[in-house]
């Protein structure tokens, strides 16, 4: 009810100030009255009526509508009126013609009074001043029935008149106030909030609605400065929106959106709907209708974070990558754009061993380490799955291989997840617009891919810059995996299959399994034709599976067959990449379990350089596997650097023998001192020796006279298929060995 009490409060003042001149006016009427026309002797007088007129004409400049908000006030102001009766009485005793002053004045007395107090009221001032004129009427009028009836009626009509008017004006204010009532209960019930806000920014109406949107307490909002309840931020705008508002033609709307504070300080997202009323005469104010959206905002907001934010890491997202790169490539105005794709080796492999959520684990932590290594402004996202990106701004391509070298180290710091530590290594590549000319985002972007898969090429655990010569060979080995998946699905991969043979009797005791690839266009490729591709790309892990798996099955047949590959092994050549696979041991169990072989009849093959690599992880992975059963051998010995206190920690049986060496221990006697010493090594450490890649009868006999265990190489016989060990096993028995 705040605007209709301000309505009252204004109603009340205009009318006290017009009483007050009115009631000035007609005092100092009297005050010259009695300076001219009185007896000297009551002269006296005139001024502090005179007194009294300047008194009540001051009284129109006091802050009425502060005093009227009082309903009391308004009750004891009557007093007023009723002081007025006395004293307009004596004046007309002593006047002569005061008789002729008293009527217009009570009239006027009479009027003021209806517009302000109900009709009791008024017609108790109403037989006052009839009381008061019958007192003051002559003698003459008194013993005149009619005269007197006739004046008397006059008076009385005069405050019925007035009583009346009183009456419809309480019930036009009734109606009044309880059309407002009905107005208001409507806006109160609305959640949103109207304000009317005039042209000098301040608020002239406010619903109670407002009460429960902004806890604002109505009283004393009104005439109060919007710009004090908006956010600093937002004022400017709005000012500028509401100056556009107060310069368009009436009825004209237009929309915006602010924050507004509440009572508790904390501050509200509003949608603001403005109407122009400048030009009604009622009203001249912009009508605004406030609306809370905050809900509505926080739901943008969060679906702006989903759709631009990664919910794993909290990172930006590919979508907001690009975003922010296209806008740097945009702006750089030759400065150097850079950017870092970053790839997780080997993840599908901690996802596959410890579960996904380990993973995530792994890529969240991850994420952390590699923020920490960025500057203000640097935006590392993370584009999806194992896969990260760094966007940086004005660095040169020094600066930034520093950076990519930070990130690779960071990288190769070890985790704890669950109950293992876990070092992952990170594959990254840097493209740079330095030293070229409007290169695209999409094509930066493009770059750093290739260099990334190109750091991979290298071994992983690296970065690589890019360079324009590796489109070709990343196109080239894109073919070739693709070409590669297919082989494992069409099943193009052959395994052949190589005798090793006991160095004495040159009796086969064991085979090689050796994987081949019946390529549909190139015809049959060996091992350096797609071995490296299958590691970089990881298909080296399913390949080396289905190799294990193939082996393991012909080596039960073989034992089905013939009765003298009762003893007989099999080798297994592992990968690096297979090696710290985590699921190996599964892996290999199963294969054997399937097969049905004893797990002592699988010898698993490592690489010298493969052990160096990891030490630590790889003893421990031997030792898993030693645990299953199976026989361990060190291939391609004497070319890893391998230090003699970690062989002995290892849980191997067999020393490989490299080909290098074999080649000339006929006729180099340094060759021939080395082979003798892994020998001699291999017996002190209580581990079987095989020479690789013998080919000549010197070669066997001077091996066999160091005291080598066991031999392969063409001179026994050339990799083949099945068939061709399976003779050799049938034939055994009647080998002659040479003399």
């Amino acid at each position: 009810m705040q605007a209709t009490e301000k309505q009252d409060t204004r109603y009340w003042s205009r009318q006290v100030r017009t009483g007050s001149i009115i009631a000035a006016f007609l005092t100092a009427v009297g005050a010259f009255r009695v300076a001219v026309d009185w007896d000297p002797a009551l002269r006296w007088m005139a001024p502090p009526i005179l007194v009294a007129a300047l008194l009540q004409g001051a009284a129109a400049f006091l802050p009425w509508p502060r005093y009227l908000r009082v309903q009391r006030v308004r009750r004891w102001l009557v007093l007023w009126w009723v002081g007025q009766i006395p004293l307009l009485f004596l004046f007309a005793w002593y006047d002569e013609n005061g008789l002729m002053l008293y009527l217009p004045t009570v009239t006027l007395l009479l009027v003021t009074a209806a517009a302000l107090y109900p009709p009791s009221v008024v017609i108790g001032l109403g037989v006052s001043c009839l009381t008061g004129y019958l007192l003051l009427l002559p003698d003459e009028l008194s013993n005149n029935v009619f005269s007197l009836l006739a004046l008397m009626g006059i008076m009385v009509s005069l405050v019925g008149m007035s009583a009346g008017s009183a009456q419809r004006r309480g019930w036009l204010d009734a109606h009044r106030r309880s059309a407002e009532r009905r107005t208001e209960l409507l806006l109160e019930a609305s959640s949103d909030a109207v304000f009317a806000i005039g042209p000098t920014f301040d608020i002239r109406y406010v619903s109670p609605s407002a009460h429960t949107l902004l806890g604002m307490d109505l009283r004393g909002v009104a005439s109060t400065d919007l710009g004090a309840r908006l956010h600093p931020d937002d004022l400017p705008a709005v000012r500028a929106w509401m100056q556009t508002l107060r310069q368009a033609p009436d009825g004209h709307t237009a929309r915006a959106e602010a924050r507004m504070r509440r009572a508790d300080g904390s501050w509200v997202y509003l949608d603001v709907i403005g109407t122009s009323r400048m030009n009604d005469p009622d009203l001249r104010a912009i009508v605004v209708s406030l609306r809370d959206i905050g809900t509505r905002r926080a739901l943008e907001e969060e679906l702006s974070r989903q759709a631009f934010t990664d919910s794993l890491t909290g990172l930006p997202n590919r979508a907001l990558f690009r975003d922010r790169l296209e806008q740097a490539v945009a702006r750089s105005a030759g400065r150097p754009v850079t950017v870092l794709l970053i790839d997780l080796d080997d993840f599908k492999l901690v996802n596959d061993d410890l579960g996904h959520s380990a993973g995530d684990d792994l890529l969240a932590d991850l994420a952390a380490r590699l923020s920490r290594q960025m500057r203000p402004g640097d935006t590392l996202a993370r584009l999806g799955g194992d896969e990260f990106a760094v966007l940086v701004e004005d660095l040169d391509p020094s600066a930034a291989a520093v950076l990519a070298e930070r990130l690779v180290a960071e990288g190769k710091r070890p985790m704890r997840l669950g109950s293992r530590d876990i070092t992952s290594t990170l594959s990254i590549g840097v493209a740079t617009s330095a030293g070229a000319q409007d290169v695209p985002a999409e094509q930066l972007l493009r770059n750093a891919d290739l260099a990334m898969y190109a750091a991979k090429r290298d071994g992983r655990d690296t970065y690589a810059i890019f360079d324009p010569s590796m489109y070709r060979s990343v196109l080239e080995e894109a073919q070739q995996r693709t070409e590669m998946e297919r082989a494992l699905e069409e099943q193009q991969f052959r395994v052949l299959y190589q005798p090793v043979v006991d160095m004495a009797s040159q009796r086969v005791v064991g085979a090689e399994a050796l994987v081949r690839w019946q390529h549909p266009v190139r015809g049959l490729l060996g091992p350096y034709e797609f071995i490296a591709g299958a590691e970089a790309s990881g298909l080296i892990v399913p390949l080396g599976r289905w190799v294990l798996r193939e082996a393991c099955a012909q080596l039960a047949q073989w034992q089905r067959e013939n009765a003298g590959a009762a003893d007989l092994k099999m080798n297994v050549n592992l990968s690096a990449r297979q090696f710290q696979y985590a699921g190996l041991v599964e892996d290999v169990t199963a294969a054997i379990a399937d097969a049905g072989i004893a797990s002592a009849a699988l010898t698993l093959e490592i690489t010298e350089s493969m052990l160096m690599q990891d030490i630590d992880n790889a003893i421990e992975t031997l030792h898993a596997l030693r645990r299953l059963g199976v026989h361990l051998a060190i291939d391609d010995f004497g070319t890893g650097y391998s230090s003699l206190s970690y062989l002995k920690q290892l849980p191997v049986d067999v020393i490989k023998i490299d080909k290098s060496f074999v080649d000339q221990v006929e006729t180099d006697s340094g060759d021939v001192a080395l082979v003798d010493a892994v020998v001699g090594l291999g017996q002190a450490l209580n581990m079987r020796t095989v020479a690789e890649g013998v080919e000549t009868d010197g070669q066997w006999m001077t091996l066999r006279r160091i005291g080598c265990d066991q031999a392969q190489g063409y001179l026994f016989g050339r990799p083949g298929e099945a068939s061709q060990v399976s003779r050799m096993l049938q034939a055994a028995t009647d080998t002659v060995v040479p003399s």
